[in-house]
């Protein structure tokens, strides 16, 4: 349909003229095609719409006659193959009627003739067997992989709802023509400073090599909040090992794509990823996420006295000041130290991260002290990897990629609720202020 849309276009007005001839030269445009003209013309002739939408359903009567002149054609080469090696004494093939048919395209239904032959071995490509729709397939294909389905399950539900037949191998394919779309977003530029950055974990069934087994594998997730309040996906990364040294190439990576800065980092104590952090960027403010301290220290608390356990931990990190936290924590300790003394360690051992969040104000607190954010996120993503296991890292980050776009496309560019608020204190606190006003008053 929009081939035949574009060959009835024709270039207004005059072009610049050409030396030794009295017709003006078109710049930007193709040249004339005389036979497109013509069929224009007839079309204009037999039809004569008078809207675009009359013009759409004359093209769509083209086409459709054009479709069943190209199923005619392929009856006539596969006839004539076919009788070209007759052995002496087999029947001779010939045409054997047609049989009418509607299929979905994109100028709407159309009814197109099918032809059919005695000895019922033709089967035509512009319109296969059992396919009813011959508009958008790809996309259809690429959109279900975005949604965790398999290649096998794909292939079912275009069967079924589309009666068309392709293989599962066919999906594969398609999928792989995202392939590049992955590395090109793996590769693009970013904002010069975020304000927040999230790292969070997500494990998949992933084989790593050739007849291997598929195993549980870690994904790592970077969300970024902008200083306009805006998230994104910043990159995924599958990391076997933790290590300062893996961690410094991931953010080094960030640094090649534009970041020059970033003022808070949110973990879940993954190893190594402080020191790398520090090592590239080492300004930036590392947080362990207090909601994931309360999950590691809660494996040590009988769950009838989680409610308590948590309202007294709670007292220290929603304290009003420094102090008050102090005296809360040590209220908590008295009273659970005896009883449950491996999780109040957890607490211990990271108390210097409960006390850092009252070193800025509330409205940046509430947003450093935990990795909901981007928890979210990874939730979304579990919906791909429950379908069952990948074949390699890139089958993985092909259907991740899929899906952040959807994430992306339904954030719509809104801002982080309250960030006015955020903005506001960021740009009047003495550690932040001189780093991010030039970026501020662009």
């Amino acid at each position: 349909m929009n081939e035949l849309l574009e060959m009835t276009q024709v270039p207004d007005g005059p072009g610049p003229m050409v030396a030794g001839s009295t017709k003006p030269k078109s710049r930007g445009v193709p040249p004339r095609n005389p036979a497109a003209e013509k069929i224009a013309g007839d079309l204009f002739e037999t039809f004569r719409p008078k809207s675009l939408s009359e013009l759409k359903s004359a093209l769509n009567s083209v086409f459709g006659e054009a479709l069943n002149k190209m199923l005619d054609f392929e009856l006539d080469v596969h006839l004539e193959n076919e009788n070209e090696n007759l052995e002496p004494g087999e029947k001779y093939n010939r045409r054997n009627g047609c049989t009418g048919k509607t299929v979905r395209t994109t100028g709407g239904p159309l009814r197109v003739r099918i032809p059919r032959d005695r000895n019922s071995t033709f089967a035509p490509a512009a319109v296969p067997k059992h396919c009813r729709d011959v508009s958008g397939m790809e996309e259809k294909v690429i959109a279900m992989y975005s949604r965790g389905m398999s290649q096998r399950d794909i292939a079912s539900t275009l069967r079924e709802i589309y009666g068309c037949d392709v293989s599962h191998e066919t999906v594969s394919q398609i999928a792989e023509r995202v392939t590049e779309d992955v590395a090109k977003w793996q590769s693009r530029p970013l904002q010069p400073v975020y304000a927040f950055v999230f790292v969070d974990c997500i494990y998949s069934s992933v084989r790593t090599g050739h007849g291997e087994k598929a195993s549980q594998q870690a994904t790592y997730v970077m969300l970024g909040i902008d200083l306009d309040g805006h998230k994104d996906i910043l990159a995924l990364s599958a990391n076997p090992t933790e290590s300062k040294s893996h961690w410094m190439n991931d953010f080094d990576s960030l640094k090649r794509r534009g970041v020059k800065d970033i003022l808070f980092l949110s973990m879940d104590g993954v190893t190594g990823l402080e020191d790398g952090v520090k090592a590239i960027f080492p300004k930036t403010v590392v947080q362990r996420c207090i909601v994931h301290l309360m999950r590691s220290s809660l494996k040590y608390v009988a769950q009838k006295e989680y409610g308590a356990f948590t309202k007294d931990i709670k007292a220290s990190y929603t304290a009003v000041s420094r102090d008050e936290c102090r005296r809360n924590f040590e209220a908590f300790k008295k009273r659970w130290s005896e009883k449950y003394p491996g999780a109040v360690r957890v607490w211990e051992t990271h108390f210097e991260h409960v006390l850092q969040l009252f070193d800025y104000p509330s409205a940046i607190r509430k947003i450093m002290y935990t990795t909901n954010a981007i928890e979210s996120v990874n939730s979304s993503l579990r919906k791909v990897t429950k379908k069952g296991s990948f074949d390699s890292y890139d089958a993985l980050f092909r259907a991740f990629y899929l899906r952040i776009q959807e994430l992306v496309t339904k954030w719509n560019g809104r801002t982080v609720n309250g960030w006015a608020y955020v903005i506001n204190q960021l740009a009047t606190h003495e550690q932040f202020e001189e780093r991010i006003k030039q970026y501020i008053d662009k």
